[in-house]
């Protein structure tokens, strides 16, 4: 009794103190505690104070930057640049709170052009840290430096340019100090802070001491070079360079292949007017282009910059400035989604050096003309792009298509990007009727198969015997190559392991995938069919009855509607048995229990509405997975010709939808290489 007797009285007690407490009156705060408060928001970290540092020098027309970093940058931040430098006169206004020489007028802010211009970045920190610094203009005899803290302006020594040094953050608010990390882990973060800037402005020479020690160095290069040094030599073998532009609209730099995607999103950097920027906007349209290529848990790699007019994007959303609002977002989304996706398709075929011989992946210009293939109308919605569907069933875009361009060049100052030469759309015939490749990789024919321990040249012989549809005038002979032949894949020689096709172009040897490529294939096939709504459905006229677990009975009760689009009749006979009525004809061949079972995990993770929209490529890479063509199946010379002329007409075909290449090109340079002719 007595424990329910003493609450009340402790309430009452607590109550009475609140009410004891005596209201202060309204009045305004000082100034070093608004600064403090702004602090909060500008100055998170030693990184922040190194980002908004750099900002300040790379507005002042820096060349070159000195970065020195003690104990992560909790202990002294000191940056010193070229640029112009601030007059003396000037140097008390430079660390009073919202002064700036970036702006004058609301207009102004509205068509801010530069890195910097709220004018409190300097004030925050002087008021977390000890600041000093260090200026001397072009025409000044000597440098001024000025106590951040006192205000009070002495001469001091020093070349045209400013050194900001910042030592001891956090000392006046030891609470704040406590949340920051381990020596180590603050400089990683003040080093991504620079490679930043360093991607933005390849231009300006950049070193960065950390404890006396250099451990940073990159020279004014050109873009390549400069992204190579930060992203390693992994990006710079295998990314595609973008260079769009509509209007006012720019998008340029360079987007990492699929085959080297990452497994965190580590290496990604977008850059808008020069700022870079983590916006989800942009990130979404990023990651939707590379969707038919990249899917699961990998990221793909780039470094992209977004001009537009100043007026049509915000930087004034968060003090940080890493936060943009654009005018126009779904413009903007759609204007990066397509010309990422674009670039994807155009470059089809481009694939990075092998790691294992440094074979360039890549076709070469032929005497009629730059070889490209892989995109499709669909590929280029958006821009002015022109294809039709050929006899055969393949897409084919003209050569006014228009240019994504193989370079880069951007707005911001010495950060022109070099310009490659371009690949343009050629015309790509598909010889190969679409009915006869169905019907070669819809059925089990015995003349597939080979004798055990058969040679190469034994089973291309055998499979020869066939007639030929690339030969009219001798039906039972193997196809005959020719240099002039405008097939970009070339034509098949045989097989290795029931694993590899072996071709021959005018270019030398081209290794395919066989699996990864025809996987490709159906699923750009099911895709299409899946956008029309004219997926082809078989009939069972034997149902097949499968166990079923109370979930997958309950996903079918509840996705029926979804699962009649995607062309699948289930019926549950009984609470663990499932019925198979009706599949994809483009499916009618596989293992259908197991197809069943992974559409209706699919299903039951992501969600039917999910399914037809943002996880539509998982779904459709699952069925084209169990279709396609497995490892061990002996071809004949007609089906791997079949296969080849299909992989021509089908958008993205160099890597399947999870990313993996589906060929590779060896030259015949390459080859004299390896058996070391001519040395």
């Amino acid at each position: 009794m007595s424990e329910f007797s003493e609450t009340p009285a402790r309430a009452d007690t607590s109550s009475a103190t609140a009410a004891a407490r005596p209201l202060h009156a309204i009045q305004p705060l000082p100034d070093q505690l608004i600064s403090q408060i702004a602090a909060g928001e500008v100055v998170e970290r030693p990184a922040s104070v190194v980002k908004e540092l750099l900002e300040n020098a790379l507005d002042a027309g820096t060349r070159t930057l000195r970065i020195m970093l003690d104990e992560g940058g909790v202990k002294r931040i000191s940056i010193t640049d070229d640029g112009c430098g601030i007059p003396e006169n000037e140097l008390a206004l430079a660390v009073m709170r919202h002064a700036t020489s970036k702006i004058r007028s609301l207009a102004e802010l509205e068509a801010v052009a530069t890195l910097g211009f709220r004018g409190e970045a300097l004030a925050s920190i002087a008021s977390v840290a000890q600041m000093t610094i260090t200026s001397r203009t072009a025409d000044a005899p000597h440098a001024v430096r000025v106590d951040a803290q006192t205000g009070v302006l002495s001469p001091a020594a020093g070349t045209q340019g400013t050194t900001i040094e910042v030592r001891e953050l956090y000392f006046n608010t030891p609470a704040r100090r406590k949340f920051l990390k381990s020596e180590q882990t603050e400089l990683g973060h003040c080093l991504e802070q620079i490679r930043r800037a360093a991607l933005a402005r390849p231009d300006v020479a950049i070193s960065v001491l950390h404890n006396g020690k250099a451990i940073e160095h990159w020279n004014a290069s050109e873009p390549p070079a400069r992204v190579a040094k930060i992203l390693g030599e992994t990006f710079a073998t295998a990314h595609l360079p973008l260079d769009k532009s509509a209007g006012p609209l720019a998008v340029y730099g360079c987007a990492g292949l699929p085959t080297a995607s990452r497994g965190r999103s580590d290496q990604q950097y977008f850059f808008v007017n020069g700022r870079f920027v983590r916006d989800k906007l942009l990130t979404h349209a990023v990651r939707a282009a590379y969707e038919d290529v990249l899917h699961g848990d990998r990221y793909p790699s780039y470094v992209l910059f977004l001009d537009l007019p100043p007026e049509a994007v915000d930087v004034n959303v968060h003090p940080s400035k890493i936060e943009v609002r654009f005018r126009d977002s779904r413009s903007i989304h759609q204007f990066v989604f397509h010309a990422v996706q674009r670039a994807l398709a155009r470059h089809a075929g481009a694939s990075p050096e092998t790691t294992a011989g440094d074979h360039a992946a890549h076709l070469q210009a032929s005497a009629d003309g730059a070889v490209s293939f892989g995109a499709s109308p669909a590929a280029s919605a958006g821009f002015a792009a022109s294809g039709a569907m050929n006899a055969a069933g393949g897409f084919g875009a003209n050569a006014s298509s228009g240019s994504s361009g193989s370079g880069f060049t951007a707005s911001q100052p010495g950060n022109t990007w070099m310009r490659q030469s371009r690949m343009t759309q050629g015309t790509l015939p598909v010889a190969q009727p679409l009915a006869f490749y169905d019907a070669l990789f819809g059925r089990k024919d015995s003349s597939a198969a080979t004798a055990q321990g058969a040679t190469l040249f034994e089973a291309r012989d055998s499979a020869a015997e066939g007639p030929s549809p690339y030969n009219a005038s001798a039906p039972h002979a193997s196809p005959a190559f020719h240099s002039a032949d405008d097939q970009p894949l070339g034509f098949a020689l045989g097989q290795i392991h029931g694993i590899y096709v072996l071709a021959q172009n005018a270019h030398g040897l081209v290794i395919v995938d066989m699996h990864a490529a025809h996987e490709r294939i159906l699923y750009e096939q099911f895709k299409n069919a899946l956008a029309d709504r004219t997926i082809a459905v078989q009939p069972l006229l034997i149902p097949q009855t499968m166990q079923a677990d109370t979930v997958e009975i309950g996903t079918v009760e509840e996705e029926r509607e979804t699962l009649d689009a995607l062309g699948f009749d289930l019926a549950a006979l009984s609470p663990t048995t499932l019925a198979i009525r009706a599949v994809p004809a483009l499916l009618k061949d596989a293992d259908l229990q197991a197809l069943a079972r992974a559409v209706l995990s699919d299903l039951h993770a992501y969600g039917g509405s999910r399914v037809l929209t943002e996880r539509q490529h998982e779904l459709l890479g699952t069925l084209a997975c169990h279709h396609a063509v497995r490892a061990n199946r002996r071809l004949t010379l007609d089906e791997m010709n079949a296969l080849l002329r299909q992989m021509e007409a089908t958008e993205c075909a160099d890597q399947c939808n999870h990313g993996r290449p589906t060929w590779y090109q060896l030259t015949l340079s390459d080859l004299d290489r390896l058996f070391m002719r001519g040395q």
